[in-house]
């Protein structure tokens, strides 16, 4: 690029990425590569990923109109974020640190204390009946155990689904009613500058409205604010962790398809009814452990940050997957100088740390269409209304959940 050296870098102008050029500009080397050999491509990247079974075919179109990608894989995203880097050593090293200007508080987990937590807490699922397929909804703000639930839902293979704490009950009741959940994880309030936002009022209200109804509701008890838990429905959060934690209760990573789905990310539904785009394990692990190591240039040992309305967390860039962060680095806020100010105000003393550029906007690698159909996985669950891409880089495998009917 003209004006450019090596090792320096260019803002590409609003709403682009910050990229390092290195002689020339590694993405779009490693973008046209992709499109001369897709399946060479990504089944390179995907030796970086621990699998059970490896894929018997990197990209298989007869699976599906659109074709499926690690078709025969089968693998855990919870093992790749955290077991596998306890056994290789990293289990004293902090995975995992939650700084709150507004709670005025510094939570550290390393990988062994993360896991043992995510570990817990499966078990504790496990207790309540959920499987894998079973669909667990997350109101919750950004804390520790926000993250730790994430994990707990991939480490048994239920699919998780992350609903902005804070959301309007009609717009929960919404996501409630097409994910079905079995389970919901909620707290009893959140921190906002200035003001307590009561979690607790909205989910009955939520759960009220909807059609669909979940078996139970885990509540994380906040020292801000304390609510009163409905009798049969709600549990406390600390109250089943320390029973669990009593009687030893652990549980093991299950066995997934990398067709399976990991979670679902629903659109905000201002054009209609929210969408809910659902990404596969396989596709997820590949195209994010490439893109935080590669795209991104973050080295293990790292330290990165994500800013946020309510804080931030910083975590050691050594997971594969980034799931052990509170924030995906493609939903990363850049670094603000509000943000800035309270870090300063907390007082707070972090290693060396560096803001993950935005998400560029990356050409696609193949066709992309849309087209309704009606496709059943392995974890029993339903879609329609597809949209695929065909390159797991820029769009992993994604699908809408189709939890109700659409007119």
């Amino acid at each position: 690029m003209p004006g450019t050296r090596p090792g320096m870098t260019r803002w590409l102008g609003p709403g682009r990425n910050v990229m390092t050029i290195q002689g020339q500009s590694r993405y779009h080397e490693a973008h046209a590569r992709s499109l001369r050999d897709p399946e060479g491509f990504w089944g390179e990247a995907a030796r970086e990923i621990d699998w059970i079974e490896p894929a018997k075919k990197i990209f298989d179109p007869a699976l599906g109109p659109y074709g499926r990608w690690f078709a025969g894989g089968v693998v855990n995203t919870c093992y790749n974020a955290l077991d596998r880097h306890v056994a290789g050593g990293r289990a004293d090293q902090v995975a995992l640190i939650h700084d709150s200007p507004l709670a005025g508080r510094v939570t550290k987990f390393t990988y062994a204390q993360l896991l043992d937590e995510v570990k817990t807490l499966a078990a504790v699922m496990q207790d309540f009946g959920v499987a894998k397929g079973d669909r667990v909804i997350l109101y919750m703000p950004m804390v520790p155990e926000a993250v730790v639930a994430m994990l707990a839902c991939a480490r048994i293979g239920a699919v998780h689904s992350v609903v902005f704490g804070g959301f309007a009950a009609k717009e929960l009741a919404t996501r409630i009613e097409d994910a079905k959940p079995k389970l919901i994880f909620s707290a009893s309030c959140g921190l906002e500058p200035g003001r307590i936002v009561q979690y607790k009022p909205l989910l009955d209200e939520a759960i009220k409205l909807s059609s669909v109804k979940p078996e139970a509701c885990i509540i994380l008890q906040r020292p801000q604010q304390s609510c009163e838990l409905a009798a049969g429905r709600d549990h406390d959060w600390t109250e089943l962790r320390s029973q669990a934690i009593a009687a030893k209760k652990s549980a093991d990573c299950m066995p997934v398809s990398a067709t399976d789905p990991l979670y679902i990310l629903y659109t905000s539904g201002t054009t209609g009814i929210p969408k809910g785009v659902v990404r596969d394990n396989g596709g997820h692990l590949v195209a994010l452990k490439w893109s935080m190591f590669n795209l991104y240039g973050v080295k293990p040992g790292e330290v990165w940050w994500c800013g946020s309305d309510i804080g931030w967390v910083v975590g050691t860039a050594t997971s594969s997957t980034g799931r052990c962060f509170m924030a995906r680095p493609q939903s990363c806020m850049r670094a603000s100088r509000s943000a800035r100010r309270m870090q300063a105000r907390s007082g707070a003393s972090f290693p060396s740390t560096r803001r993950l550029p935005s998400s560029p906007r990356r050409p696609r690698s193949g066709p992309s269409r849309r087209k309704t159909r009606t496709e059943s996985s392995s974890a029993n669950t339903t879609f329609q209304n597809s949209a695929r891409c065909f390159s797991p880089a820029s769009a992993p495998i994604r699908r809408r959940w189709s939890g109700r009917k659409r007119n």
